[in-house]
């Protein structure tokens, strides 16, 4: 059962840990869009991190800062994933890692912001990233995450930046479906009367 001050204890250690390898990381998935748009329900912590550690020895720093793995991620299992499955021990949440890869992991870094959390600075995705990251994802509830920023954050958002990286996607996936999910939602934010 995760404790109620779970999320801040978390990332706390998680900072720690980071910051002993010299990682660079942001938090994003459902606890960014708590942040950037509307409370909702989640029980896992998402974080993309680039370190120049290997992946055995990241665990290591991790275990030793109260993270365990949650299932036998074998290095085969890490490096076809990207994802390292932990549980932060104080809190019982469970922890996401997800190894950043090049490209637009890179820009999403780079435009991390630092908020306060409980007393830590904690670098989130860029409300404008997120709201590519749920549109790529695009299920029912990364749509409602979507307008949950849209919502909040409307107003503030720089629309372009948005536009240019999902054209970038488009282009990088060879489709063309993400950009008209992401102007149906502004359109929908923006008839709302934001």
């Amino acid at each position: 059962m995760p404790s109620p001050a779970g999320p801040a204890e978390l990332l706390s250690d998680l900072a720690v840990a980071l910051a002993a390898i010299d990682a660079r990381w942001y938090v994003f998935g459902a606890q960014a869009a708590l942040v950037w748009g509307r409370p909702r329900l989640t029980t896992d912590v998402d974080v993309t991190v680039r370190c120049s550690v290997s992946t055995d020895h990241l665990v290591r720093v991790l275990d030793a800062h109260g993270f365990v793995l949650r299932i036998d991620a074998t290095e085969t299992f890490i490096r076809a994933t990207r994802v390292v499955p932990l549980e932060h021990r104080a809190s019982g949440l469970a922890l996401d890692v997800v190894l950043a890869g090049p490209g637009l992991e890179d820009l999403f870094l780079e435009r991390a912001i630092p908020i306060d959390v409980a007393g830590t600075l904690v670098p989130f995705i860029s409300p404008e990233d997120l709201i590519v990251t749920k549109v790529l994802a695009g299920r029912e509830k990364d749509i409602e995450d979507v307008r949950g920023v849209l919502s909040e954050r409307g107003a503030t958002l720089d629309v372009d930046r948005i536009r240019t990286t999902l054209g970038l996607l488009e282009d990088a996936l060879g489709q063309s479906d993400l950009m008209p999910v992401f102007d149906d939602e502004l359109g929908r934010w923006q008839r709302s009367g934001q």
